[in-house]
């Protein structure tokens, strides 16, 4: 675990010591707990509602849900949307959120675009506070990891997409699935192995779906 430092002194002080939903995301916009608020337009926090029976974990929001301050509005999320219905899911069952809340980013040397960086080991550890109080609240039955750091975020540990994805597992947290992030699908568009890529999505939400459909 990484160890606190001014500059990155860990959300934990910014959670409530009482969560609720509304209560976290009244709180998270003014949390400091690393650096990367400096440079977001904003929080983004999540999507749904409490009770959901499936959460789903992504890495950290994109140029789109840094500007309209809502996880998955992106091209990413366009293509999970795609793959939750292909897999049978109901939209209402899903709570959507992130392991880091902003977007880690640099703007391109020539022009504005801001592109892309991915979250450090360091800044997962400064916002899983948030997440673990997510879960806390949210009590899904599955947590569905989208990707490495979703994975590492919710098992405190690093994991292997290829080795451990498609199956319910039981951790600290609750019954966890890992998966891989929509986005990594989306770079396939257009090329050979998207089509096996995203249908390789589809029937790990699909098993998702059979975990939240069985009896109790």
């Amino acid at each position: 675990m990484a160890l606190s430092t001014p500059e990155r002194p860990g959300a934990g002080e910014w959670v409530p010591e009482r969560p609720s939903l509304p209560k976290l995301r009244e709180a998270a916009p003014a949390c400091r707990g690393c650096e990367l608020w400096r440079d977001a337009t904003q929080v983004v926090f999540s999507a749904g509602r409490a009770a959901a029976p499936l959460m789903l974990v992504g890495e950290q929001p994109g140029d789109r849900e840094d500007l309209e301050g809502t996880p998955f509005v992106g091209p990413a999320g366009g293509l999970l949307a795609d793959a939750v219905d292909r897999a049978g899911l109901a939209r209402e069952d899903l709570y959507l959120t992130n392991a880091v809340k902003h977007f880690r980013h640099h703007i391109a040397p020539r022009g504005k675009r801001r592109i892309h960086d991915k979250p450090d080991t360091v800044h997962i550890e400064a916002c899983r506070p948030w997440l673990l109080a997510e879960i806390q609240v949210v009590a899904p039955q599955l947590v569905v990891c989208l990707g490495a750091t979703a994975g590492r975020a919710v098992l405190g540990r690093p994991v292997r997409i290829g080795a451990e994805r498609g199956r319910v597992m039981d951790a600290e947290l609750g019954r966890v699935l890992i998966t891989t992030h929509p986005s990594s699908v989306l770079r396939l568009r257009g090329k050979d192995g998207f089509e096996d890529a995203f249908t390789a999505l589809v029937a790990d939400l699909t098993v998702a779906g059979a975990e939240l459909r069985r009896p109790r």
